[in-house]
């Protein structure tokens, strides 16, 4: 009567000394054996293992051969990695990028980008293949469907699979990865955004449009960042400890990427910023109304830019809204936010400032700076360089005929709009970098 309800429950006695277990794991039967004498007792707390057995093969963290590291035919025992389908990889991959985004290895705007990328394009296609008998023309077809993205969107849904697919098959290195034959489109200079910088009289008339419309709070914010290009991202992550009045400076080491706080900046490196007497004087007007709004217990934190209403700016989507109306009531072509920042780099660039200081400035590579926002201070016209002096608040600039500096005026400026345009000659940083190293520049 005992082995008969034993066996009824997926436990019964397998001669005088060992029990054996019967479950069923990825659909096929099992029925090992451990070396336990029979016992009514014995018996009983097989039933209790059986039953923590199943459990854990329902939660997917039971390993056969710790359990039962004796069984005879365990070349017969089927991996569950072998029948794991693209949704579990995905889930395992998005689990992985979380343990990292907790050690600081990962972005947590990059654990999103993937996030967003396998839901919404590859798990409603793949949803439960079989991982391994997924090839890669069902993945090239998927990929392909979607023939109006941009490359740039297209090569990111790309990466995205490629590193799900990578992180899955590491179980099994004896396997063929068909996401590795996806290829990339290749992104050429003429496919990369243009820095649209907007001229100095566009600037200020904006900036008036959006005190008007949104008040000093934003009217200062956009103000500010036209006058110091900080990228977004850091600027709304500044707190009032990062400002030093004595010196004029901001301290640029964190930023904030939608809503999650980051200890550092895009690039990793911590920058000191040196503000113009126009930036110096909006952020002292944006402190005094701060003051004010702290005397009237509207602020409780000690981030620099806020709301109107004195809370912090915790994303940028309601700050891009006020952006595009103010446009649309000013009158001015339609640009991102980010060009307030392609409109200081180019302003600083175009009054004769140092491209080395001005990279530093901005967090780009003298190879970025003078490759590609030099070109776009080409043509300009010498009452507009005045007109960005004065704005800036800069002193009227010296006669800089010599040496690099001079170069780059005399190839991007003219002495009024009716002058024809200078021979255009093509700036190289690799001949630059080896006049330094011969000492032929200063």
């Amino acid at each position: 009567m005992l082995a008969n309800n034993s066996k009824a429950r997926g436990v019964h006695a397998k001669g005088p000394h060992r029990i054996q277990y019967d479950f069923m794991l990825d659909g096929v039967r099992y029925r090992p054996t451990l070396p336990h004498i029979p016992t009514e007792a014995s018996l009983n707390r097989a039933r209790v293992h059986l039953k923590d057995i199943r459990a854990r093969i329902k939660a997917g963290t039971f390993i056969f051969e710790e359990e039962f590291p004796d069984y005879r035919h365990m070349a017969r025992v089927i991996d569950p990695s072998q029948i794991r389908t693209c949704n579990q990889v995905f889930d395992q991959f998005l689990e992985h990028c979380e343990a990292r985004v907790a050690r600081h290895d990962l972005a947590a705007s990059t654990l999103s980008t993937y996030r967003r990328i396998l839901d919404n394009l590859w798990r409603p296609e793949l949803c439960d293949k079989l991982f391994l008998k997924t090839d890669h023309l069902t993945l090239n077809r998927i990929a392909d469907r979607n023939r109006k993205w941009s490359k740039k969107r297209y090569n990111n849904a790309i990466s995205a699979l490629r590193r799900a697919f990578a992180f899955g098959y590491r179980n099994h290195p004896d396997k063929a990865n068909p996401a590795l034959g996806l290829r990339c489109c290749r992104i050429t200079r003429k496919d990369r955004p243009r820095p649209d910088p907007f001229r100095i009289q566009d600037a200020e008339k904006l900036i008036a449009q959006i005190h008007r419309d949104w008040g000093e709070a934003q009217g200062n914010y956009d103000e500010f960042r036209f006058f110091t290009g900080l990228r977004p991202s850091e600027q709304i992550a500044l707190t009032v400890r990062d400002f030093d009045p004595a010196r004029r400076t901001l301290t640029v080491n964190k930023a904030r990427v939608n809503g999650v706080h980051k200890n550092s900046t895009k690039t990793g490196h911590d920058r000191l910023f040196e503000l113009c007497p126009r930036a110096a004087v909006v952020l002292a007007r944006h402190l005094r109304l701060r003051e004010r709004l702290v005397a009237e217990s509207r602020i409780t934190h000690d981030r620099l830019f806020l709301r109107k209403n004195g809370e912090p700016i915790q994303n940028l989507v309601g700050v891009q809204q006020r952006w595009r109306l103010s446009l649309k009531r000013a009158g001015i072509r339609r640009c991102r936010p980010y060009c307030a920042r392609h409109s200081s780099v180019s302003w600083n660039l175009m009054c004769g400032k140092n491209p080395l200081w001005v990279a530093r400035q901005h967090g780009h590579s003298v190879r970025t700076m003078l490759e590609i926002y030099a070109a776009w201070a080409e043509g300009a016209v010498e009452s507009d360089v005045a007109a960005i002096e004065q704005a800036m608040g800069l002193a009227p600039r010296r006669d800089n005929s010599g040496g690099l500096l001079g170069s780059i005026r005399r190839l991007f400026t003219r002495s009024s709009p009716l002058d024809i345009k200078v021979r255009k000659r093509r700036f190289s940083i690799w001949r630059w970098i080896g006049h330094q190293k011969r000492g032929l520049c200063s």
